[in-house]
């Protein structure tokens, strides 16, 4: 069973790596992919578009329309935390790479707050973080919450060569601990952390917003993560 794993895994790291290296990937028709990360408008009001959704206009609704029904709605929160409302699904196809994709939600502390009071279970995602589901009078309500932030999970594990002939030169590099490193992209609204021992993470933002990405990153704290 552990040979079928790995050479699954290898198969993945096979097909989808060209897609991060070579210089435009395209479909069986010749025609160039679309929706693939590293493509990133970014608008003249402050915001950004990725895989079809605009940040602080597009909502959850529309990422459940852009990334199918099959997502999970939850509360997620760490102890002496409001938390976030989140949208994951564990299996997307990104133009032609797999991820696992989460969509936070923009949505006011108060209202956060009533939902997470109606919450109908709790499960713990290890041994601090706790993700509620909501009551059903708030899935609609949910639902229609604007996007605040997309973070991708890709199923192929990249290096710092991939980064950057996909993403370019990152404007500054932060690094957070002895296996993680962060690539900025401040104009872009990205943050792709680089994690030699773990999976890579890409949080895309507003590029107005930008600084509620890097600002942890400089403190302390942010230095240990």
């Amino acid at each position: 069973m552990k040979l079928l794993f790995a050479a699954l895994a290898i198969i993945i790291a096979i097909i989808v790596a060209p897609m991060f290296m070579s210089p435009s990937p395209d479909n069986h028709v010749g025609k160039p992919v679309e929706g693939l990360p590293w493509q990133i408008d970014v608008l003249p009001d402050g915001n950004s578009r990725v895989f079809g959704l605009t940040t602080g206009k597009s909502t959850l609704n529309d990422a459940r329309a852009r990334f199918g029904d099959d997502g999970e709605i939850a509360i997620v929160a760490a102890p002496d935390e409001a938390g976030s409302l989140e949208l994951y699904y564990r299996d997307v196809t990104l133009g032609a790479v797999t991820a696992k994709v989460i969509v936070t939600a923009a949505i006011a502390p108060d209202i956060l707050a009533t939902m997470r009071q109606r919450t109908t279970r709790t499960q713990y995602m290890n041994s601090n973080t706790k993700k509620s589901g909501l009551a059903s009078q708030d899935v609609a309500i949910a639902y229609a919450a604007p996007i605040r932030a997309i973070a991708v999970i890709p199923a192929i594990n990249l290096d710092e060569a991939m980064i950057v002939q996909r993403f370019g030169a990152p404007a500054e590099r932060v690094r957070a601990s002895e296996h993680t490193e962060h690539f900025l992209y401040p104009d872009r609204g990205l943050d792709v952390v680089l994690d030699t021992e773990g999976k890579e993470l890409l949080q895309y933002v507003a590029p107005r917003d930008f600084a509620r990405l890097r600002e942890p990153l400089l403190t302390p704290q942010g230095a240990k993560q």
